[in-house]
């Protein structure tokens, strides 16, 4: 079984310590220099660099089956190991839809096949993601795959029945819906956030209450039932004080932010670039300050990236034609250095838990979101915070390039990540 010892890195940006990885474990964790038995290990030496537990994505999309002209399980894993990240969850709007036990089954095993990170798959709530009928929630739940968390992310389940009998259905295995806020009327012809912004340049509105209605509703039909429901991608201030509501009373309400939320807003939109068009829309600088402020106060449990690859067509085209989305994996940690952490609002303790601890625990996840320490699992992330680099979309591996941050620079690179003590990414390059 293969050794590697990590040298004097900063386990979650503490004390700096050496950690020895025997197999697919941590065997020791020692004060930088204790001299670790070192016979026959790989050494890295990592002084100044921060040791975290291997990252969790909520959601991500692989576009496997049926679009793998923008990505496939294999270069979406990749990606998510350059980006630090050892499990991924993958959405359900392929094509097929992941709504029967079959479909997350294969794309369970691709993931298993790739080896870069484990995949586990999201199951649809509805068929055909339609918001018509409940899809195969058990059977998909006792699969191979064994799916906890469901979502019929990128449409929103908008029937309030459809919705409650979900809930009802994933208490009996303690499972989760995750829920694409977003009511359809109010955003029909929405082409980015209803503002100032969407005013003066005749761009159709996206209200922040399309979002917030549907928030309000759900959490209130999750207290209803007792069950769990998961807030993707928030993105509004009034977004927020909801969930904060909801969490004040006990309710099983989580909630993820993504990068680009709290990073970029509306004033983007100005340049036409179809690289800023998501779903949601960026938001104005109020809302992303309030975001920052949720995610360091725990109000919003985590980091999602929302990986959402398309091929070049898809977004080199008129504003109104273009895809909706934004690749995340392989930037997502450097954007939370630069709006989290060098602007003091977390520390290397608090991202290593709403990137790893707190998305682990809430999609169930064995093995993931450990602490570093001997006996656990060695799924672990080291980062040179020092680094400072523009982003080149040409040197990602994912099979997309549609990053809102080209020619942008940020702070921070992913050096190596360990899935069960084998390197898939080793100086900065995937394994």
């Amino acid at each position: 079984m293969s050794k590697t010892l990590i040298r004097g890195a900063q386990v979650l940006g503490g004390e700096a310590r050496d950690v020895l990885i025997d197999g697919e474990t941590i065997a020791e964790v020692a004060e930088a220099g204790a001299a670790l038995p070192a016979d026959g290990a790989e050494v890295v030496e990592a002084a100044g660099h921060i040791l975290l537990p291997g990252l969790v994505d909520l959601h991500t999309h692989l576009r496997e089956p049926g679009r793998e002209d923008s990505e496939t399980v294999l270069t979406g894993t990749r990606a998510a190991a350059k980006g630090g990240f050892t499990a991924v969850h993958a959405m359900a709007n392929t094509f097929p839809v992941a709504d029967t036990a079959g479909v997350v089954e294969q794309v369970w095993r691709l993931g298993r096949e790739s080896g870069y990170c484990d995949v586990q798959p999201v199951g649809a709530v509805t068929v055909g993601l339609e918001g018509k009928q409940l899809a195969e929630l058990g059977a998909m739940h006792e699969s191979a795959a064994g799916v906890v968390v469901f979502s019929d992310d990128g449409k929103c389940v908008d029937d309030a029945v459809i919705m409650r009998r979900a809930l009802e259905y994933v208490k009996a295995f303690d499972g989760v819906v995750a829920q694409h806020a977003q009511e359809p009327r109010l955003t029909e012809g929405a082409q980015m956030n209803e503002g100032v912004v969407s005013a003066e340049l005749g761009l159709g509105g996206w209200p922040a209450a399309a979002e917030e209605s549907v928030i309000a509703r759900d959490v209130l039909l999750a207290a209803h039932v007792d069950s769990r429901v998961h807030i993707c991608h928030l993105s509004t201030a009034g977004s927020v004080e909801i969930v904060r509501w909801a969490k004040s009373k006990g309710w099983r309400v989580t909630a993820e932010v993504t990068p680009h939320h709290l990073l970029l807003t509306d004033e983007l939109v100005r340049s036409y670039d179809p690289v800023y068009k998501v779903n949601p829309p960026l938001r104005t600088e109020t809302d992303v300050r309030a975001l920052r402020e949720a995610l360091a106060d725990g109000t919003i449990d985590c980091v999602a990236t929302d990986h959402a690859p398309h091929p070049q067509e898809d977004k080199d085209c008129e504003w109104a034609a273009a895809a909706m989305g934004m690749v995340g994996l392989e930037t997502a940690l450097s954007v939370v250095q630069q709006t989290m952490v060098d602007t003091g609002l977390l520390d290397w303790s608090g991202v290593a838990d709403r990137m790893s601890f707190r998305p682990a625990a809430i999609g169930r996840l064995d093995g993931h979101g450990r602490p570093v320490a001997p006996g656990e699992p060695a799924n672990l992330t080291l980062l040179d915070p020092a680094y400072r680099g523009r982003v080149d979309p040409h040197s990602f591996v994912s099979r997309s390039r549609n990053t809102p941050y080209a020619g942008r620079e940020l702070p921070g690179r992913v050096t190596h990540t360990f899935l069960r003590g084998r390197a898939t990414l080793a100086g900065g390059e995937p394994a």
